[in-house]
């Protein structure tokens, strides 16, 4: 069974932005939501959110750039190329401005985005996902995180990391998804061997890795951080964390009320994992309705 079949009443289209086709999923009527995913996933992370969502709007859930059926270019992995292929999906479907959400890598994303386009953007909610100015500071600065970031850091070397995880592909999956959540049973076998399939397309693991190559070693990943404040975000904004991340510590969410000049509100979920939206998909679901109505 592929991730195509797994749901209906959602269809699959092929949106031009930024030079690129971005392959996405789209449900729903209404003003429009988009849902960007992290690594090492596809459109398939919001399952669970996609139907919610479409009863009140329009749902665009893209596969980001290089990802899964997406274009896989051999550049424009850097985190401003990557918001303004938001921008572009939201202008090619249409539309004046959207709420936004991110998770992982898509929050990060997502973040950017609010600075970069805020007039195209309704309300901004990221989901374990700190600011990348935030991340690259804590990174220098901060040994506990430097050590949960060590897959960043190894991702660095050339060649290596796509090759050691294609060799190692099922069991990569399995022990980043099924034993790094908190609340076990939010992956099933068939979820991991659907992320596996994605995964096995060729490009993808050259393009996913690109995305943390990319923000280490681009030059303007880090002038951000010297001499200048970051700008501000003016969106309300909404903040998810599941607060036994393994792999960012929540100390990241601290002073982020000094970067969103708008209505916002921090969420922490107890008991839960990196994973939030599939670990507690019920409670994910309700405070975006309640957040964006």
């Amino acid at each position: 069974m592929t991730a195509a079949t797994v749901r209906l009443g959602w269809q699959h289209q092929f949106i031009e932005t930024n030079q690129i086709r971005l392959h996405c999923v789209v449900q729903g009527e209404g003003d429009l939501v988009i849902l960007l995913h992290g690594f090492p996933e596809f459109w398939y992370s919001w399952r669970h959110q996609i139907p919610a969502l479409a009863k009140h709007f329009k749902v665009v859930v893209p596969d980001l750039r290089g990802y899964n059926d997406s274009d896989k270019p051999v550049s424009g992995y850097d985190i401003e190329t990557l918001a303004t292929d938001v921008k572009g999906l939201i202008e090619n479907m249409g539309y004046l401005k959207a709420h936004v959400v991110g998770h992982d890598w898509g929050g990060a994303i997502a973040w950017k985005f609010a600075q970069k386009f805020p007039h195209l953007l309704d309300h901004l909610a990221v989901l374990n996902a700190p600011h990348p100015d935030r991340l690259r500071q804590e990174m220098l600065s901060n040994f506990d995180q430097m050590r949960r970031s060590w897959f960043m850091l190894a991702c660095q070397v050339p060649g290596i990391p796509e090759w050691w995880i294609r060799q190692n592909l099922g069991s990569f999956v399995k022990s980043l998804l099924q034993e790094q959540t908190i609340r076990k049973g939010a992956f099933t076998t068939q979820d991991t061997e659907i992320y596996q399939a994605a995964l096995e397309k060729p490009g993808v693991l050259s393009a996913a890795i690109s995305y943390y190559r990319q923000f280490l070693l681009s030059p303007q990943t880090w002038t951000s951080l010297w001499g200048r404040s970051p700008q501000p975000i003016t969106a309300p904004t909404l903040v998810l964390w599941g607060e036994e991340d393994p792999f960012i510590s929540k100390k990241l969410t601290e002073g982020v009320e000094q970067l969103v000049h708008a209505p916002l509100r921090l969420k922490s979920l107890f008991q839960c994992g990196h994973w939030v939206q599939q670990e507690a998909p019920q409670t994910v679901n309700r405070e975006l309705l309640d957040f964006f109505r």
